[in-house]
């Protein structure tokens, strides 16, 4: 019994040994190992790397900690890598072997006083410019932090990035990008970048009646004094800035000489050489808007970029926007620029050449502009679209000057509508569409172009099924064949030649036509159509027959109608831009017509312009062979009421059909109808065979 008494004993004995420093008699514990600088350079980096900031300045040395607070260090390098958007941060010990400190043991630092360790780290980031990497050399340091002698990392700012010094700051500028330009078949411009003069006042030197200086300023640029006012009251404005008001013409400039506080810088901004010739065109480009923001912030839009907001402008803008780069620069105390951490370069927009050509653009302008008119010209044989337009029309550089309100008001208010885009819209063929009727009844044996039909007075109606309701037409011919039918637009002669072919077999056919399709350019233009809801009745197919009823097509829809009698009956697939695929079929409907039926056709139409009894014969020019049809449309709500009527010429020259026209004028009654539009016709062509 005594031996276990004594057992327990010795065994705490024996453990008591085992944690005494030499074993033997030697009881001093083993001391817990120093922290060495290794430690103190491994905890900050891993801090760093965390984001960690409070642990951070814990390890800095009691004099880095006496040039800012926690707080200020912490928020130095929070709002550094929140500028930047940093991410992904990565920091390393890459010191090249493990480090030493300088001169003494570790017994002996107590009395050696402090000792130095240099280390190197490597950073890496990703940021909003693109990734960061630099590597840096760091100072640990034993020194006296409280009572103990510790490890300590000896900060400066060229810790954050080795090549700031106290006092630098680190910048993100944004690089805007330039929006592709839009320019004609030759390279002239339609849509481009460019300069004007931007007049500005300086608050400070207005001189002594600043009142009157603002009136004359805004008497001159077409404002108020209030609209003056708003702009030299924003927060930013101080006395000596540059406050911009508005944009002015070169040729006005002088007007302002000696006018105390008036200033002039070259503003970059959108130049529209064509101007109200080509608005509906081009479009035009203004500053973003708070309905537009919310539904494009996610494509990186922000308050003051500026967006496409009309036409090819707005069509376009994804590719003509460009992408901006950004720049992460450091700069010193007075704001130079002292190095780039990071650059992402600015991508311009895609640029557009079309097959526009700006002359001929301008020519057809000068013709139409007093008038509420669409027209559209193209290169029948190729498909491109050398014109598109549409009056009365508006000036685009006005929505990038500076539009006032006085402006705004009066094109807004105008009955005639100058913001309508009136090629992008359908109307009622009338009397053009007559060859698709042609076409259709020459091609399916319905109608035999050699034979005269009996058709005696001005009116006709089919049989009492259509009650009151007729056909009327202008001239009294009789008989009629068909060479005679387009030379006096018969009507009668063509709503029979439709009821000839059927509901059915005229919907079938008129596809061939791409009736009913869009017309495959980058440009969104209304779809033509036959019918709003299929073709009802009879009398419905009758009017159809000669482009009425609920036909209607765009102007350039119709132009390439016609373009399949040129190309012996293929209509050619519209192009707008020269950067088309080159591998994109040439012809968009094939066989839109025979062959047989197109040179007819031709023939006929040649004969309409040339006879001077044919209604077309405004359009004749000696020399040449123009081919052509004209149309009236009628828009009234019942027969017998007096409507409007849209007056067409469509033609080109059969001898060299370089140049197909399209031209469609609104309210021609009481104008002569479509002999209104013919010797506008003319004059374009003259003007185009000059080159």
């Amino acid at each position: 019994m005594k031996i276990r008494k004594w057992a327990i004993p010795a065994l705490l004995f024996v453990t008591v040994l085992s944690g005494c420093k030499g074993g033997g008699n030697d009881l001093t514990p083993e001391p817990t190992p120093e922290p060495t600088a290794e430690d103190a350079i491994g905890a900050y980096l891993k801090d760093w790397q965390q984001l960690d900031y409070a642990g951070m300045y814990a390890m800095l040395t009691p004099d880095a900690r006496t040039k800012l607070t926690a707080e200020q260090f912490a928020e130095r390098y929070g709002k550094i890598y929140e500028g930047i958007k940093a991410e992904k941060l990565e920091v390393e010990d890459v010191s090249p072997a493990p480090a030493s400190s300088s001169s003494a043991s570790p017994a002996s630092t107590a009395s050696a006083g402090p000792v130095v360790q240099k280390f190197q780290y490597a950073v890496s980031m990703n940021t909003v410019a693109g990734p960061v990497t630099f590597k840096h050399e760091g100072t640990a340091r034993k020194t006296l932090d409280g009572e103990e002698q510790k490890w300590r990392i000896d900060w400066d700012s060229s810790m954050i990035f080795s090549e700031m010094k106290d006092g630098d700051k680190v910048r993100v500028q944004a690089l805007a990008s330039e929006r592709g330009e839009i320019v004609d078949r030759t390279g002239e411009g339609l849509a481009v970048n460019g300069t004007a003069p931007q007049l500005g006042i300086v608050p400070g030197k207005l001189g002594d009646d600043p009142a009157a200086v603002k009136a004359q300023v805004a008497a001159k640029l077409g404002i108020t004094v209030a609209d003056i006012d708003r702009k030299l009251g924003a927060s930013w404005v101080k006395p000596e800035l540059f406050v911009p008001i508005g944009i002015v013409d070169e040729a006005d400039m002088d007007a302002f000489d000696n006018v105390p506080g008036v200033l002039f810088q070259q503003k970059k901004l959108r130049v529209y050489p064509l101007g109200e010739a080509a608005a509906h065109l081009t479009g035009y480009v203004g500053e973003i808007n708070a309905e537009q923001l919310a539904r494009l912030k996610d494509k990186g839009y922000k308050t003051g970029d500026v967006i496409g907001k009309a036409g090819l402008e707005q069509v376009l803008e994804d590719q003509l926007r460009g992408t901006d780069g950004v720049v992460v620069a450091i700069e010193d105390a007075s704001g130079q620029r002292k190095s780039v951490l990071a650059e992402k370069a600015a991508v311009p927009g895609t640029s557009y050449q079309l097959t526009v050509d700006a002359g001929l653009q301008k020519t057809i302008y000068e013709e139409i502009k007093a008038d509420a008119s669409s027209a559209a010209a193209i290169e029948p044989r190729t498909g491109e679209v050398l014109a598109l337009l549409s009056s009365p029309s508006y000036d685009p550089n006005a929505f990038v000057h500076g539009l006032s309100a006085k402006q705004y008001a009066a094109w807004n208010d105008d009955p005639r509508h100058p913001f309508l885009n009136r090629f992008s819209k359908g109307y009622a063929p009338g009397s053009s569409f007559k060859i698709v009727t042609a076409a259709l009844g020459l091609d399916a044996g319905t109608l035999d172009p050699d034979k005269a039909v009996e058709i005696s007075g001005l009116r006709w109606t089919k049989d009492g099924s259509w009650g009151s309701y007729y056909v009327k037409r202008v001239h009294a011919v009789n008989p009629v064949d068909l060479s005679k039918a387009l030379t006096y637009s018969d009507n009668i002669y063509f709503a029979q030649a439709a009821l000839a072919l059927g509901k059915d077999k005229f919907a079938e056919d008129a596809a061939k036509f791409g009736i009913g399709e869009a017309i495959p350019i980058v440009y969104p233009l209304a779809k033509s159509q036959l019918s709003n809801k299929g073709l009802k009745s009879e009398i419905q197919l009758a009017d159809s027959g000669y482009g009425q009823g609920e036909v209607t097509m765009t102007s350039l829809h119709v132009a390439l109608a016609f373009s399949a009698i040129v190309n012996g009956g293929n209509i050619a697939y519209p192009r707008l831009t020269l950067e088309d695929d080159p591998d994109s079929p040439q012809v968009w409907k094939a066989a839109a017509m025979t062959p047989e039926s197109a040179d007819i056709l031709k023939k006929d139409l040649v004969q309409a312009v040339t006879s001077p009894e044919g209604v077309g014969h405004g359009a004749y020019i000696q020399g040449a062979s123009i081919a052509g049809k004209t149309g009236t449309a009628e828009l009234k709500a019942s027969k017998g009421v007096k409507g409007e009527e849209n007056g067409w010429f469509v033609g080109f020259d059969a001898n060299d059909p370089k140049l197909l026209l399209a031209v469609m004028v609104e309210d021609v009654s009481g104008r002569g109808g479509s002999t209104y539009v013919t010797p506008k016709v003319k004059r374009i062509f003259q003007q185009a065979m000059k080159g």
